[in-house]
């Protein structure tokens, strides 16, 4: 398989593995237990934890270098933004690593190899004394941020039963928020060095645990090592019962297989208003900020007035991020992906836009101490609109509107993109704040947020309930209301 497929195929299953998240919950938590993967969740997991913790260390470090007396390393607003950014580029070299090693090397050691980075990262962080240290270990942080993402939910794919593949998926979104709390508890009261010892304890567990588990069955038997596949299904079903699930590891293979499409038959006529939505969901769910939001958190707090100090108001927000996770699991199926993410996005607009306002009468010069209140329940207001459907919902549409053959060339396409508007977001923010004030990003924010709920509204057909044919009927039925001699093939 070429690097490129893999790509694909990496980003096709973390999609889909976020996609089980938004549709369903295991219908009780012995389900979970009776299958004796929970123990294997919870070490592959950690993982993200491991990584998440990487990204969400801006916050309350940045201010530490920033605005400290004789910080540790000396950095001006510039280099800030750098460290803060760079981790989102090379998270696509990660994914691109992930995907030269996983089919060679299966998928337990590259997952083992992906802490490597980390531990070296948090490493000469802790012993940085030149920005140059910080950029390295940020830049490697991203490539196990990529290879992390890609690889778990090919894995977690791989080893478990179907009623519990959605537990699986809850616990990866579980496990980044708490990376996220972990980091805006500790950090503000630990010196930037201790910090980055402390964040060690994320690869630590997770090679601890991890080392220990099997390989995939599914990845042995597309090698032909039929003996080991059989074993590692047994332990891993507790049973030695395992013969009809090797015949349908086996049929699944042969079947994706010869499903493999191209590059280019995405990019057909037929598939251009399909697109068209891949752009309006990337774009809108990084451009609406909540990216900035989480790696600047505390920059931005300390611009607001409150009672609570900057540290206080990332950790609410941390712990409104652990409360808010599991709401949209209850919702995707029963009200809608359309109504949820017009729902998300005028709450986000709504959000941001009182944020927006509190920070442009800020810069004009008016009193605003006794309004802070108001800005920090609109940031907490955007983070938990977003949370209940641009968080989760375009992963389970991305799934639902191209045919197999070319699904995981669209993710692939989902995810550069995503790491490139995230790149950009982190980049311009700090300078944005600096050099015009923390108004100018809040307001691009609240209008592309504005125009994304624009563009659901005319674009994003409902997919719940339907099936492929329909959806791409509803999709086609745009074209020919503009041109009414073409006619669409749809695929499956």
């Amino acid at each position: 398989m070429t690097t490129s497929s893999w790509i694909s195929r990496l980003l096709l299953h973390r999609n889909e593995c976020l996609a089980s998240f938004s549709g369903k919950l295991p219908t009780t938590v012995s389900n979970i237990v009776s299958d004796l993967v929970f123990p294997i969740h919870s070490a592959a997991t950690l993982c993200i934890f491991m990584v998440v913790c990487c990204v969400a260390w801006s916050s309350p470090a940045l201010p530490k270098l920033l605005n400290q007396p004789n910080p540790q390393v000396s950095i001006t607003p510039g280099d800030g933004s750098w460290i803060a950014s760079i981790q989102a580029i090379s998270g696509i070299f990660g994914l691109i690593l992930a995907g030269l090693i996983v089919d060679r090397f299966g998928r337990k050691w590259p997952f083992i190899v992906s802490a490597l980075p980390v531990i070296a990262g948090w490493t000469m962080i802790a012993l940085a004394r030149t920005a140059l240290l910080l950029y390295i270990a940020r830049f490697l942080f991203g490539i196990s941020y990529g290879m992390a993402y890609g690889i778990i939910s090919i894995y977690i794919g791989e080893i478990t039963s179907d009623e519990v593949r959605g537990a699986a998926a809850s616990l990866i979104t579980v496990l980044a928020k708490l990376a996220i709390l972990f980091e805006y508890s500790v950090g503000p009261y630990v010196s930037f060095e201790t910090l980055a010892w402390l964040s060690m304890v994320g690869p630590v567990l997770f090679l601890l645990t991890f080392v220990w588990m099997p390989e995939s069955p599914h990845y042995l038997l597309g090698r032909g090592r039929i003996a080991e596949a059989r074993r590692s299904l047994q332990w891993l079903r507790r049973t030695s019962a395992v013969e009809e699930e090797l015949n349908c590891t086996w049929k699944s293979i042969e079947r994706t297989a010869s499903e493999r499409g191209s590059m280019r038959e995405l990019f057909l006529p037929a598939y251009r208003n399909n697109l068209i939505i891949v752009l309006i969901l990337t774009f809108g769910m990084q451009m609406a900020g909540i990216q900035a939001v989480l790696v600047y958190a505390q920059t931005i707090f300390s611009q607001i007035s409150s009672d609570l100090t900057d540290a206080q108001m990332s950790i609410v927000l941390g712990v409104v991020q652990m409360v808010t996770v599991s709401f949209p699991v209850f919702l995707v199926d029963r009200v809608g992906r359309r109504p949820l993410l017009l729902w998300s996005s005028a709450g986000s607009c709504i959000g941001l836009l009182l944020v927006s306002i509190y920070f442009t009468l800020q810069a004009a010069g008016v009193n605003v101490e006794s309004f802070g209140w108001v800005s920090f329940v609109g940031l907490l207001f955007f983070v938990i609109s977003y949370a209940f459907g641009m968080a989760t919902v375009p992963f389970a549409i991305m799934s639902e509107i191209f045919p197999k053959n070319i699904r995981a060339h669209a993710n692939a396409l989902f995810g550069i993109l995503s790491g490139v508007a995230i790149f950009a977001v982190l980049k311009l923010f700090q300078i944005a704040l600096d050099n015009v004030g923390a108004y100018l990003p809040f307001w691009v924010f609240t209008v592309s947020i504005g125009l994304t709920f624009g563009f659901v509204f005319l674009y994003i057909p409902e997919t719940k309930g339907k099936s492929l044919d329909e959806v791409q009927e509803i999709i086609a039925g745009w074209r020919r209301k503009r041109d009414p001699s073409k006619a669409v093939i749809v695929g499956d």
